[in-house]
């Protein structure tokens, strides 16, 4: 994939972080406690508050977003997310769940599910994970150490207008900052696996 690197400033908050700062072309930014994203399903209750940093998705690109794997608190997560209204959005990422990294997805059409799996090794690591939209599918991959490894293959309305980018999500605590050091735009993958 041949990327664009984007600017810090080239995306709009969903919700602006309790603090912001780019260092050294990194962007940390700070959780707000109990920022969340989730509809329903099991818990039974809708959080729509978690921060996230978006531009315009279109079909037929990927976006890509590094972070560095570094928290440690239950339910803490970084990642991507893919937006088009509160009852329809996909979010990827590691997630501090069960005392372990898990890296998973959300998907949300109406209501949430979640898909996980641990990924311990990647702890302390620069974590990559990538989304690439093709017409009626969103295929999702990460990587830290090693190649991209497939997450999700999940579908995504192609009538609606999407955007995506960086979010953190902070819903236990207040200790989250957040470790961005890259944003990208480019060509969707040619293939699914």
């Amino acid at each position: 994939m041949k990327n664009q690197q984007l600017d810090w400033s080239s995306g709009t908050w969903t919700r602006v972080p309790v603090s912001l700062e780019v260092e050294s072309g990194k962007l940390l930014a700070r959780a707000a406690e109990g920022s969340d994203w989730w509809r329903n399903t099991a818990y039974n209750f809708i959080h729509n508050d978690g921060h996230a940093l978006l531009k315009d998705f279109a079909d037929n690109t990927a976006m890509e977003v590094t972070f560095r794997l570094n928290y440690t608190q239950n339910f803490d997560q970084c990642g991507i997310f893919l937006y088009s209204d509160d009852l329809t959005w996909t979010k990827a990422s590691v997630e501090q769940s069960d005392g372990v990294s898990q890296l998973g997805a959300v998907v949300t059409i109406g209501d949430s599910d979640w898909s996980t799996a641990p990924v311990p090794q990647w702890f302390g690591k620069l974590v990559t994970i990538r989304a690439s939209r093709q017409g009626n599918s969103i295929t999702i991959r990460a990587k830290s150490d090693s190649d991209f490894q497939l997450v999700r293959v999940a579908p995504i309305n192609q009538n609606l207008a999407w955007k995506a980018g960086p979010y953190l999500c902070a819903p236990s605590g207040p200790n989250l900052i957040g470790e961005f050091t890259s944003w990208a735009l480019g060509d969707a993958d040619s293939s699914l696996h």
